[in-house]
């Protein structure tokens, strides 16, 4: 597809550019904006206005004003509300997906097929828990006392979201805070911020009352900082690395000492034994690293694969590697092959993260990586990456160590459980962690000894709305999705009564 293709698409689907505070699209107090790049083009796709903290004070104000009745609404009317919501977002699929793909690099049918899709689902999920939730109990006391304990919802919510599943991301964010009865302010990345921006549309078409919800697109120095340091927000929920999540958690300290949740950086290991199915773990440690070109934050970027099988697997990997198609992210004939099951590419999101991927490939051949295949940009427009396969890569080097965040695979050769253990948890990560083998005992000893959130056994990448996601050590703490994340959003109080 052209230039002028792209051009026309959005053209076409008009989604807003201002600022969405009480149900309104507004620019921003100082008329600022900021560029938005197509990936695919390098060229600009428009201008947004730029939250700054007078707007940030806007939102946090409607926000505010807000939260008596929805936090007191009643329950099946919040539930409501949010299935209205995941109709319209299943509605417009295709929409979402193009102006995704559009704006982020992911294909059209990647955006649609799991993006979109699990944001519908997430919104139905707490839609349900709207009348059932955990909101207090009474507890064992002596004769004469009554000790309730009770929860109520926080109050606003800062909403962070990153640039590599934006419209996925915000639904994790925001619909388990609103089934709680919290309002929200969310910052979409200033990278990403069209799907989060068109969300206002929605949300007005659903019937939300007006503050619920605030969408205020801005940098992380500006809007950002403006809602992690803000005194009447009570919650942030953030997803992004850990540098910045270290930011994050000072200004909130400096602040008023919100509650907050990371979500951060990984460096998963991707553990695959010789009594493993061959051919299902070759295409999972592709998909497990592969997926949205490599931009993910639990992606199995560090492949540990037995001795006894590593030249077959090497063979294999390179193979299936091979048939990764990349290409145009809203190209019929690319998403064709995405559908019929074959991992397609776009482009990485921008340049910066383009030039960041290309050093640390440099970075691989430099300290003595071997090259399997890939090891290049693809073509030369559009910030496209070839998929990267290394091999005997060691523990110390910096492709191992560090979140690479792109399409570059790292391959490690292991003996024995022990070692494999010892190395999986050789990282500041906890994210997640995944085992290949037919051996029941194998897989519940990995599971046990592996240090993070989420592990997977014989598959990768299967997230579900209803089970927790999170990780431990420099990877953050509390949780997203499932039961769990209801628990960040409340507060709880002690009653005890003399009876």
């Amino acid at each position: 597809m052209s230039s002028d293709t792209h051009k026309q698409l959005f053209k076409k689907i008009n989604p807003p550019t201002k600022l969405f505070i009480n149900n309104e699209w507004v620019d921003s107090e100082d008329k600022s904006t900021f560029e938005v790049i197509d990936p695919t083009t390098e060229e600009v796709i428009c201008k947004i206005s730029h939250a700054k903290q007078a707007d940030v004070d806007k939102a946090v104000s409607a926000a505010n004003k807000a939260f008596p009745s929805w936090s007191t609404k009643d329950p099946l009317q919040r539930a409501s509300l949010l299935n209205k919501l995941a109709d319209l977002i299943e509605k417009n699929a295709s929409l979402l997906g193009e102006l995704e793909a559009l704006n982020n690099g992911k294909c059209k049918c990647a955006a649609i097929g799991y993006d979109i899709s699990q944001s519908a689902n997430v919104f139905r999920y707490y839609a349900g828990w709207c009348d059932k939730l955990p909101l207090g109990e009474i507890v064992p006391s002596e004769n004469g006392f009554q000790v309730l304990v009770t929860r109520q919802p926080i109050g606003i919510v800062g909403a962070i979201v990153p640039w590599n599943f934006p419209f996925m991301l915000t639904a994790w964010k925001i619909a388990p805070a609103l089934c709680c009865g919290c309002t929200v302010v969310i910052k979409p990345s200033e990278v990403t911020p069209l799907t989060g921006l068109y969300l206002g549309l929605l949300l007005v078409e659903a019937g939300f009352p007006p503050g619920v919800v605030n969408i205020v697109p801005g940098f992380g120095n500006t809007s950002g900082e403006a809602i992690t340091s803000h005194k009447d927000i009570e919650k942030v929920t953030f997803t992004g690395s850990t540098v910045t999540g270290k930011k994050v958690m000072v200004s909130a300290a400096n602040s008023n000492l919100k509650k907050v949740t990371l979500e951060l950086g990984g460096k998963s290991p991707n553990v695959v034994f010789d009594d493993c199915n061959f051919e299902e773990a070759v295409d999972g440690a592709a998909q497990a690293l592969f997926l949205n070109m490599g931009q993910n934050c639990c992606a199995g970027s560090r492949l540990f694969v037995q001795e006894s099988i590593y030249e077959k697997f090497l063979a294999s990997l390179k193979q299936r590697v091979s048939n990764i198609v990349v290409g145009d992210p809203l190209d019929e004939n690319v998403n064709k092959a995405g559908e019929s099951g074959k991992i397609v590419n776009g482009p990485l999101v921008n340049k910066l993260q383009f030039e960041k991927v290309l050093g640390y490939i440099n970075k691989g051949k430099s300290e003595g990586a071997k090259l399997l295949i890939g090891g290049d940009r693809k073509g030369n427009r559009g910030y496209f990456i070839q998929p990267t396969v290394f091999y005997d890569v060691t523990d110390d080097m910096t492709i191992a160590k560090e979140e690479i965040f792109g399409p570059v695979l790292s391959v490690l050769k292991f003996k024995t459980l022990d070692e494999a253990v010892e190395r999986a948890n050789k990282t500041v990560y906890g994210l997640a962690a995944a085992v290949w083998t037919t051996d029941l005992k194998k897989i519940h000893e990995f599971m046990q000894r592996v240090k993070s959130g989420v592990v997977w056994a014989n598959t990768y990448n299967i997230v579900k709305y209803n089970a927790p996601f999170g990780g431990v050590k420099a990877t953050g703490f509390g949780r997203d999705l499932g039961k769990d994340a209801l628990f960040e959003f409340f507060t709880t109080k002690t009653v005890v009564s003399k009876l």
